[in-house]
């Protein structure tokens, strides 16, 4: 766990950061290669990866600026610090999806096939971007005796000291890399298919996306040490949402199925 990457002179480069970022390129490069497949333009792709992840992250900042608000009001000046750790992904879903809607619509593109071509790119990222979790102590676990549990010994991180908890961080990356891997070989099912029949919708890759996704974020949250519950006195707001992602994604297959 090393909060801190690299300190050269009045130079710091977070360990969170560089993590975000290859995820970022990493998505980027994998949209791209998929891109060309689909015979899609590759400017129009990286600007639409511009513009969502631009949006993405003032959103995942800001839904993480509203759960520590009262944190916040004091340190006002920490709320632009998004490169030290603390990013709400369902926000930045939510604002990457409006942005990439209104791109969509602006350029007359095609939404579900864009969204369908971004899925296993976003979910390699995020399972790039939970590393950078791990090493800034942030979206920590519950107190445990797991023999996997870790310890953080870093003043720098944000999770609690000298005791053991659960690396809920690397259960979401390795959560994420394998939903990044059944959306590729999805992804590549239905191109094939579509050679064969180009009447098949688009749209059911990114729907399998907000599912397994919305799965896999409901169950770890129970081991989370850095989320209150708010609904029922066991769930949070990101399980409701997560709930929300799941009939989405359950709603939108069967809709592009038939």
């Amino acid at each position: 766990m090393h909060p801190i990457l690299i300190r050269i002179g009045p130079i710091t480069i977070y360990t969170y950061g560089f993590w975000v970022a290859i995820g970022f390129f990493a998505a980027l490069a994998l949209i791209l290669k998929e891109a060309k497949r689909e015979n899609l333009s590759p400017a129009i792709i990286s600007d639409l990866a511009f513009w969502t992840v631009a949006s993405g992250i003032i959103g995942a900042r800001l839904v993480y600026i509203i759960y520590d608000l009262p944190h916040f009001l004091k340190h006002p000046l920490e709320i632009i610090a998004f490169w030290k750790g603390g990013l709400v992904f369902i926000g930045g879903l939510f604002f990457g999806l409006l942005a990439s809607f209104f791109y969509v619509r602006r350029h007359h593109l095609k939404f579900w096939q864009l969204a369908d071509l971004i899925a296993p790119g976003l979910a390699l990222g995020q399972a790039l971007g939970r590393i950078g979790c791990f090493s800034a102590g942030c979206c920590y676990g519950k107190p445990t005796h797991v023999p996997w549990a870790v310890v953080f010994k870093n003043l720098n991180a944000l999770a609690p000291l000298d005791i053991p908890l659960h690396p809920t961080q690397l259960y979401h990356s390795f959560a994420c890399f394998l939903i990044a891997i059944i959306l590729f070989c999805s992804q590549r099912h239905y191109f094939n298919k579509r050679l064969l029949d180009p009447a098949i919708p688009y749209g059911r890759v990114f729907a399998l996306y907000l599912g397994l996704h919305g799965m896999q974020r409901f169950f770890i949250e129970f081991f989370r040490g850095d989320i209150k519950p708010i609904f029922f006195g066991w769930l949070s707001l990101t399980q409701i949402i997560s709930v929300f992602m799941i009939v989405s994604g359950c709603i939108i297959y069967l809709k592009k199925k038939s």
